[in-house]
């Protein structure tokens, strides 16, 4: 085994940068996807051939083509390369927003939006990133990436209104096409190129995998549960502009002022749950809470929308247990995935977080047209209901962290015996020798690993 100099040191400057430039243009992105969010509900209405229906499929339809498409980018990106397939992408991405800003009509807004979706690279930039991140370090990274999408959606859901006010929606949607320039300028001047390109099983989707990790109950749950959140989430913003200001008699211009507060104070309340959920292990009990209170939030969203102080107070608490949430579900995922299987395991729950976002918008729309508004918060709760009974099921996940060491080339019978090797190391709980990868895959239980014993076999190879 040949871990690389240093392997238990921090990321290097260079691998810092790698990581947090990543984060940087895949946030961007994110940030002109949901800046529309808390917005484009009061703009629809000036569009030729709107319909509440057709207002939410502007809102959801990108999640359809980035559901179907990030998948295939990245397996594309295996063979052309990463960084042609994220300009790709990003040229997509800006194309699609400036046929947004310059539509009059309803069909040409669903059409732009279908286009920035369309650019998804998201399977591209994990996989570049884990080209340029070692593998100790790589979860790191990947947290980060994930750290700059939930900033960027925080970001957005106060930018939006703002940006509303001084330059109305096709600005918005021009200075996502400004923004995604920005990004390719970014990436092609600051972020390296990596000298190998090569599938890596952490963090990519490998399609021989695809059967198993669709067969696998417990991931299905956890795809479930990532299609509910979004699902919900972009429901509720087809309607909850519109309630803000029509019922609750709240201008456009100031909707930042219910959702700054909202988010700076709810980002804080989720964090000893998470704690409780990871430190404590208690994370079935935590998860599972959380659905039901996003389930009572929506109950009494249904109820006591028309006044503003009581749609504040139940967005913040919608907003405490999305926040626990979007935490919790990608280390379940972690969690119970295989430990070489983690990367197509995370590639379909990202297609299912899409696809919620597009069934969201679309049914959203539908019922608020055929229902009316407080209809679709009633859906939302029943959804909400349903997951729960999916997430009651689910068996209690087993506290593993994911580890990868570095094997060089091996036989593939010399990868057998240093799995069994590894295997019995106290602590390690699966072990996944992938000889063409140069890669051991690690399920270990931090409390209970033999640190040591696990070096000494790394350098007894070496």
């Amino acid at each position: 085994m040949n871990p690389t100099p240093d392997a238990h040191a921090g990321m290097t400057r260079a691998e810092a940068r790698s990581a947090a430039s990543m984060a940087g243009i895949y946030a961007l992105r994110m940030l002109g996807l949901f800046m529309i969010l808390p917005v484009f509900a009061l703009y629809a209405d000036h569009l030729d051939d709107t319909t509440p229906a057709l207002a939410g499929m502007a809102i959801g339809i990108y999640g359809m083509t980035q559901a179907l498409l990030q998948i295939p980018f990245g397996l594309v990106s295996d063979r052309v390369g990463r960084k042609p397939v994220i300009v790709f992408g990003l040229l997509v991405f800006a194309a699609g927003s400036v046929v947004a800003a310059t539509s009059d009509s309803i069909y040409g807004v669903i059409f732009g939006r279908a286009l920035q979706g369309a650019g998804a690279i998201a399977a591209a930039v994990m996989a570049l990133t884990a080209d340029l991140i070692r593998e100790e370090h790589r979860v790191k990274a990947m947290a980060i990436i994930g750290m700059s999408i939930g900033a960027s959606f925080a970001l957005a859901m106060i930018l939006g209104p703002v940006l509303n006010t001084w330059i109305g929606v096709p600005g918005i949607f021009w200075l996502t096409a400004v923004l995604a320039v920005a990004g390719i300028a970014f990436l092609l001047l600051v972020v390296p190129t990596p000298l190998v390109t090569r599938r890596r099983r952490d963090a990519e989707a490998v399609p021989a995998q695809f059967a198993s990790v669709l067969r696998d109950p417990q991931l299905l749950r956890l795809d479930i549960g990532i299609f509910s959140l979004h699902l919900i989430l972009t429901a509720t913003f087809v309607v909850l502009p519109l309630a803000l200001r029509d019922l609750a008699g709240l201008p456009a211009s100031r909707h930042w002022e219910v959702y700054l507060p909202v988010l700076l104070l709810s980002l804080p309340m989720a964090i000893p749950f998470i704690l409780q959920a990871e430190k404590h292990r208690r994370m079935k009990q935590v998860f599972v809470g959380a659905i039901l209170v996003i389930a009572l939030a929506q109950l009494a969203l249904y109820e006591f929308h028309q006044q503003l102080p009581g749609i504040a107070v139940l967005l913040f608490v919608f907003y405490t247990a999305f926040n626990l949430l979007e935490a919790v579900l990608p280390s379940l995922i972690a969690k119970m995935a295989p430990p070489d299987s983690k990367g197509t395991a995370m590639g379909f729950y990202s297609s299912s977080q899409f696809f919620g976002a597009f069934v969201g918008g679309a049914l959203g729309g539908w019922l608020h047209g055929r229902f009316g508004l407080d209809a679709v918060f009633l859906f939302c709760a029943a959804v909400a209901l349903v997951w729960l009974v999916f997430a009651a099921s689910m068996k209690n996940p087993r506290y593993l962290s994911t580890r990868l060491l570095k094997i060089g080339k091996l036989s593939d019978e010399a990868a057998r015996r240093l799995s069994q090797r590894i295997t019995a190391v106290r602590g390690v709980a699966e072990v996944v020798v992938i000889a063409e990868d140069e890669v051991a895959y690690l399920k270990i239980d931090q409390h209970a690993l033999d640190e040591e014993a696990l070096n000494a076999l790394a350098a007894s190879e070496a």
